[in-house]
């Protein structure tokens, strides 16, 4: 008996009303002994009323016989139903799985932890278990003051650390919005579970706002710190990653990660508010030996500005394709504050101080869209570069173009590890 592709079964063909021949001697359905069985005048069994008598195989035509040692070719029905339930389960699978990453892709519980609570490490003081050990005078790490912030999921990454999101309410600045954070695997290592750790606050260039590129996975910063970590080449920081503006510069305004007067105080927030919060939630490092930034385009420029005018706070800076003076339009009237936060000034302002020392590292692309950047940047090094407290180093990117995947993987081929030396972490 043959079967259809899709498991149906073929009838054979049957002239009309002929009966199929029944093998000699033995009569279809024979019943058991002493029951009566029904006969037709014509002596041939006849199924009761209703019931239809089950089809016989058709002879082939004389002279069509197979060969008597060939069998006819059978394929029972068990088969083709094993094989249909294997290709529905099989289709099951495929179907579940796509809808799987569909619902992964569009973060829909419980095929994401995006949205799940993080907790980093140990609790702050005072939130922890009766009988801890008290931190020493002398220690260089910070243990976290609280207090603590409701940290949620952003992503996981591969090494099962997270990028999480909580929203600060900045008590100095006055202004609220989102900080991302991210804390290498070393960090819930127990083999320091009493050091602090390095913070590298991470700023974007462009809007800024309502999310800090840096954040994402696409540019690999988390995973190419914990790389260069391996290799010797990187402290392994926390990264703290805020948003730069108040709003979107949709009409070409921004803020220069500044107090301009009038305007939210931005300055404050990413030099006062965002390290009070790490200092709050992580174990980091007492002196400012443990606290940098960095940054590209007006990132960049933000980051080498806060270090220059806070150097008792912040030790280092990574700036990659910045500005070397404030521009935004929003200084119009104020040029007491602009020139309070122009990094040729505070550089100048800092080397008759003469101190304390910071460590400037620049690096800019050749084939940047805004032809000036780089000859802005070897002038501020060749006025300031080098002289007295002023450290500066300069990476020039063959290629290079402005955006953050030119600057992510140069940083390792130099200015990472030019900020590194001179940094501390983990420390106890």
């Amino acid at each position: 008996m043959s079967y259809a592709p899709d498991g149906r079964q073929y009838q054979p063909y049957r002239p009309e009303g002929q009966q199929p021949q029944q093998p000699y001697g033995d009569q279809y359905g024979r019943p058991s002994y002493g029951q009566q069985q029904p006969y037709e005048s014509q002596g041939g069994y006849q199924p009761p009323y209703g019931q239809q008598q089950p089809p016989y195989e058709q002879r082939a035509p004389y002279g069509q016989e197979p060969p008597y040692d060939e069998e006819p070719e059978y394929q029972p029905r068990r088969k083709s139903r094993v094989k249909r339930w294997v290709i529905a389960g099989v289709s099951l699978l495929a179907l579940g799985g796509i809808a799987a990453g569909v619902m992964a892709y569009y973060e829909i519980p419980p095929f994401t932890d995006k949205g799940s609570a993080v907790s980093f490490g140990k609790p702050p003081a005072g939130e922890g278990k009766k009988g801890d050990t008290p931190q020493p005078a002398n220690s260089k790490m910070l243990m976290p003051t609280g207090p603590q912030a409701e940290f949620k999921n952003s992503m996981t990454l591969a090494d099962g650390t997270h990028v999480a999101v909580t929203t600060l309410a900045g008590k100095k600045s006055g202004f609220t919005g989102k900080v991302w954070v991210w804390a290498p695997k070393e960090y819930n290592d127990p083999k320091f579970a009493k050091s602090g750790f390095p913070v590298m606050i991470a700023l974007p260039g462009g809007a800024g706002f309502p999310n800090n590129y840096w954040m994402g996975t696409d540019l690999g910063l988390q995973t190419s710190i914990a790389k260069w970590y391996t290799e010797g080449k990187s402290k392994p920081f926390i990264l703290a990653m805020p948003v730069l503006n108040p709003a979107p510069d949709d009409k070409g305004i921004y803020w220069d990660g500044s107090d301009i007067p009038d305007q939210p105080k931005m300055g404050t927030w990413l030099t006062e508010d965002v390290p009070d919060l790490m200092k709050a939630n992580f174990r980091t490092v007492k002196s400012r030996d443990g606290w940098a930034f960095m940054g590209s385009s007006t990132g960049g420029f933000a980051g080498l500005k806060a270090v220059l005018k806070h150097p008792d706070k912040f030790k280092a800076v990574i700036a990659s394709g910045p500005d070397i003076v404030p521009d935004s339009s929003l200084w119009k009237g104020h040029d007491k504050e602009k020139a309070e936060n122009n990094p040729e000034i505070l550089a100048k302002q800092l080397i008759d101080k003469k101190g304390p020392d910071v460590y400037l590292a620049f690096q800019v692309g050749d084939s940047e869209n805004n032809k000036k950047t780089l000859p802005d940047v070897q002038k501020f090094i060749a006025t300031f570069g080098n002289k007295g407290p002023i450290h500066t180093d300069l990476r020039i990117i063959k290629g290079g173009q402005h955006n953050a995947k030119t600057y992510v993987p140069n940083m390792g081929e130099g200015p990472i590890q030019f900020i590194s030396k001179v940094m501390e972490g983990p420390v106890e």
